[in-house]
């Protein structure tokens, strides 16, 4: 099979195109003829070598595609409704820049309705993300309010579409006015440029002075202390990246005296277990939403599937609104 191979840790030139074995589908696993795959900002993250697969995982980046059921463990297929022939999206632990991909079984979805097999690839990593953290860990209940930094990235464009769909008012954070407009024309019903404005300030004036229940937040370092002060009593942070640093100070007083929540998560290492339950609610709750069109994917490029590395050089400029996708 045709592969994008990392050949050093590095910059985006060192993606490239090679030949590999092709893989082999095991107990509990399907292998998909891969049509598209998506890029996440962990596949930049893998590339620099900061990111290492999970222990048993490819090496090959990728955590999300789209194509065809070609093999698979058949008792386990039939368990989960599929069958060889069916086009479906899968979330998995690497692998995915490559024609053949194998996937848990329990971490396949039948590709929506309607919807393209690109824009099917889209959907598994944000997906299973923002399901995971903001309506699992979080708690996210239809009537409260749900901050989201990176309202344009693709867990923000997907967080704000779930989130509008099931009851909740969507406050943002962006870069920059055009991303504001895109993220209101998402659903979302305050959009905080936060080169222009203080968010705290923003979000304290949005809501009130109330704040709001729930953040989700890419960024941590000195956002953990201001997600702080945006949060209703109550409120409930998760943190799922840590683009703006490691380390925080914040005012631990308003934590207790508020019963606020500081928590997060990773997706990548937890066990095929627990992306299941996801998977199981995603098809229950999200699926329907997409095939009526009430939430839709947004993909702000597609471009063949050789050329990885030019889509991790347009992720990292921080120009997209919403997901880059590759197809073969």
């Amino acid at each position: 099979m045709k592969a994008i191979a990392i050949t050093q840790p590095g910059g985006p030139e060192v993606l490239q195109l090679i030949e590999r074995a092709d893989p082999i589908a095991g107990a509990g696993e399907c292998l998909i003829r891969v049509q598209a795959y998506g890029i996440n900002r962990p596949d930049v993250l893998q590339r620099k070598g900061a990111y290492p697969p999970p222990v048993g995982a490819s090496d090959l980046p990728g955590l999300e595609v789209a194509g065809v059921i070609e093999a698979g463990d058949a008792q386990a297929l039939a368990g989960a409704g599929l069958k060889v022939g069916d086009a479906v999206c899968a979330l998995v632990a690497g692998g995915g820049y490559a024609e053949l991909c194998v996937a848990p079984v329990a971490q396949c979805l039948p590709v929506p309705r309607g919807w393209s097999m690109v824009e099917a690839a889209s959907l598994p990593e944000t997906f299973f993300t923002v399901w995971s953290n903001v309506f699992e860990r979080a708690r996210l209940q239809p009537g409260e309010s749900l901050l989201v930094h990176g309202g344009s990235s693709g867990i923000g464009v997907t967080a704000i579409q779930i989130a509008k769909a099931l009851g909740s008012t969507v406050l943002v954070t962006v870069g920059n006015a055009d991303k504001a407009k895109a993220c209101l024309a998402l659903g979302a019903d305050v959009a905080i440029n936060y080169r222009d404005q203080d968010f705290v300030e923003a979000v304290n004036a949005a809501t009130g002075g109330r704040g709001v229940d729930v953040i989700l937040d890419m960024v941590a370092g000195s956002y953990v202390a201001r997600n702080v002060q945006c949060l209703a009593d109550d409120g409930r942070a998760v943190i799922i990246a840590v683009q703006g640093g490691v380390k925080a100070e914040f005012d631990a007083g308003q934590v207790l005296r508020r019963r606020l929540t500081i928590t997060g998560s990773t997706l990548r290492p937890r066990p095929i277990a627990f992306k299941a339950g996801i998977a199981r609610a995603l098809r229950e709750r999200v699926w329907p939403l997409l095939e009526s069109r009430a939430i839709a994917p947004v993909i702000f490029r597609q471009l063949p599937a050789a050329e990885a590395a030019a889509a991790h050089a347009l992720m990292e400029s921080g120009e997209h609104v919403g997901k880059i996708v590759l197809s073969w």
